[in-house]
């Protein structure tokens, strides 16, 4: 296994990946985004974020990445993070690593506060979060309509730092330190 940043170019290999989850609650999109628009959200998030790529043999298996989790000022230590692995992949941890990893990226950046979101019920995703120590901050019931079902929404919260003390402005993940982000992903697997 192999770990390293997504660019642009990997969009059409990830897009591979999150197709098989289009069909599922797991995600309220319903249609698949084009190539040019993945690869778009890969470059917006990344410009600030961690947008991780897990690979197997030279072959994309999974990504985790992170975003601003809302849009006013105020929140820019809370950040949101999503992951999705190839379904083949599933049930190996390779989640819970990708997750980690993420979250040791964002507390190097500043982020005070990690949040996930999820479609209830699913126990893998709950179970995943309370691993890591993630706590259930609230549902919103009924919060999206897919495949004729009304899906609730988990909110989950993780503190990734103290705060005790201001926040330093958040610095954009390819501005941290990059020997120390090299040996954070050398021995992530």
């Amino acid at each position: 296994m192999d770990i390293r940043f997504s660019t642009e170019q990997d969009a059409s290999a990830l897009l591979a990946i999150y197709e098989k989850y289009i069909s599922t609650s797991i995600t309220f999109e319903t249609e698949v985004p084009t190539v040019t628009d993945f690869a778009g959200r890969i470059r917006d998030i990344t410009a600030v974020y961690p947008y991780l790529l897990l690979s197997d043999g030279g072959k994309a298996v999974g990504y985790a990445y992170a975003h601003r989790a809302r849009e006013r000022a105020a929140y820019d230590w809370y950040a949101e993070l999503s992951v999705y692995l190839d379904p083949a992949c599933t049930g190996r941890g390779l989640g819970k690593k990708l997750y980690g990893l993420l979250m040791d990226l964002l507390a190097m950046q500043g982020v005070r506060t990690a949040m996930g979101c999820v479609t209830l019920p699913n126990p893998a995703s709950e179970a995943l979060h309370a691993s890591l120590g993630f706590r259930l901050a609230g549902v919103s019931y009924k919060a999206g309509y897919k495949d004729g079902a009304w899906h609730d929404v988990g909110w989950f919260e993780k503190p990734l730092g103290s705060y005790d003390v201001p926040p330093a402005p958040l610095r954009p993940v390819g501005a941290l330190d990059r020997a120390a982000v090299a040996a954070l992903l050398a021995r992530a697997f």
